[in-house]
């Protein structure tokens, strides 16, 4: 491959990995003006973050055997098309429901890049280190991303309008498929059968009951709607074990689920997720419309928290290995339980500056937590097992954030009264984080397989 299409194909990727990731972030700047022209409710609102992480915590854990079985251009592209297109039926939505359906896609198509993106950018390494070396790049990519996402977003909002969020998508990504159809080159497929009732199954015990909990504070617990959603979850986790236990290539090993460390890893990401993207939404919310901060004010008080993450994410390995892993899981949920306190505590002050202090240690803490946890999960099972157990803990940190949205949106409280809402969901989350804490206390764990980065098993973005 002739190093000028080496250097395109690895800048496509990144640029993929980085859209992905903003795009999980960059919308919670647009909740206020949605809820103005748009008329949405708080259930709407939740379903505009929700609806995307739904798309892509559902496809996530197939998307890495559909990229091996219909080659890394192929799935890339589209996954490319349907994140595009979708983007712009958001840019043009009239009502909240078309809005959060072309959200769903859009999800569905990020799912199908991330795990392709990698596999092109890694294509083009001409040696083990340089394609550790692009694995690391793909990966600050995405945490980038996710970072700039609240500015990005403040910047669009206040500059144009909602529609900006997502028309930006379809400028990048218009020209983006015209060069992949015409230029990228392909990626040799690598045969694999693909576990597509797994897939179903999972698809739909995440929506239940991602759909369920976001309706049930608005409809009540005992609706049909919400009875319905909660039992169509069960159902599919009954047809998911059963899937898993006879498929040839199951999406998710019983070596996986069934390894203790392992769970209790992939329960504190989820944990974790919980904390962070249901503090994005809250703090999003509170400070457009329970201090009337503009979108790009509250984009840059976000800064805090999300420029940390990426240098927490950049000192992360060398705190690992001078301290150890599990010390790094409790100093980091240690600080980030104290940081979040303190963020419920300055919250009620009406300088801001107290607030975005607190941020700064609460952003820090965070971005060391992501990559320690994602070693963590990898380091419970043996090598072979890296790709399965990183779909699996990433979808289930996926299924934490919709969660998280899904449980502040009621929390929060109504409009008029957002402070002491706020405050209330920062302390569940401070909970919640204490008791990730509590489970790397009461677990040693212990380095039993090499960690070794691989195409697809990575992700340590948020």
């Amino acid at each position: 491959m002739p190093i000028e299409l080496k250097r395109a194909v690895v800048a496509l990727a990144l640029i993929a990995s980085f859209m992905v990731y903003v795009d999980g972030t960059i919308v919670n700047l647009t909740l206020a003006q949605l809820s103005s022209h748009l008329h949405a409710s708080r259930s709407g609102l939740e379903w505009a973050v929700n609806a995307y992480t739904l798309g892509f915590a559902a496809v996530l854990l197939g998307s890495g055997a559909v990229t091996d079985v219909l080659g890394a251009k192929r799935t890339f592209i589209t996954g490319l098309i349907a994140f595009t297109a979708s983007s712009a039926v958001c840019a043009a939505a009239g009502t909240m429901l078309i809005l959060n359906l072309a959200r769903l896609t859009q999800g569905v198509g990020a799912a199908l890049l991330l795990p392709s993106a990698l596999v092109l950018a890694t294509s083009a390494a001409t040696d083990e280190h340089a394609r550790h070396k692009l694995v690391g790049w793909w990966a600050a990519a995405g945490g980038m991303g996710m970072a700039a996402g609240p500015l990005l977003g403040g910047v669009l909002v206040s500059v144009a309008d909602w529609r900006a969020v997502f028309g930006v998508n379809v400028v990048i990504g218009i020209p983006a498929i015209v060069w992949s159809i015409r230029s990228m080159p392909s990626v040799p497929r690598r045969g694999r059968s693909v576990d597509y009732a797994g897939m179903v199954a999972a698809t739909v015990l995440i929506g239940g009951l991602v759909f369920g909990l976001i309706e049930a504070p608005a409809k009540g617990w005992g609706t049909p709607g919400v009875l319905t959603a909660f039992t169509l979850a069960g159902v599919g986790l009954l047809a998911f074990v059963r899937a898993e236990r006879t498929a040839k290539a199951p999406l998710l090993p019983t070596a996986v689920y069934s390894d203790r460390p392992f769970t209790t890893s992939a329960l504190q990401g989820a944990l974790f997720n919980f904390t962070f993207y249901g503090l994005l939404f809250a703090l999003s919310l509170m400070l457009q419309q329970g201090r009337d901060l503009s979108a790009i004010a509250s984009g840059l008080l976000f800064l805090p928290l999300t420029g940390l993450i990426s240098l927490g994410s950049i000192c992360a390995a060398a705190l690992t290995g001078r301290a150890g892993r599990r010390a790094v899981l409790v100093g980091g949920q240690l600080v980030l339980a104290a940081a979040l306190v303190a963020v419920a505590l300055t919250s009620t002050l009406s300088s801001l500056w107290p607030l975005a202090i607190a941020l700064l240690p609460a952003g820090f803490s965070a971005g060391v937590l992501v990559p320690t946890m994602t070693s963590q999960s990898l380091a419970a099972v043996p090598t072979a097992l890296h790709g399965a157990a990183s779909a699996a803990f990433n979808a289930s940190r996926q299924v934490g954030a919709a969660i998280g949205v899904a449980a502040f949106g009621p929390l929060l409280g109504s409009a008029g009264d957002l402070r002491d809402g706020f405050i209330t969901c920062v302390l569940v989350a401070a909970v919640a984080t204490a008791f990730a804490l509590a489970l790397t206390l009461s677990h040693r764990t212990t380095a039993r397989h090499r960690v070794s980065v691989g195409t697809g098993s990575v992700d340590t973005s948020g």
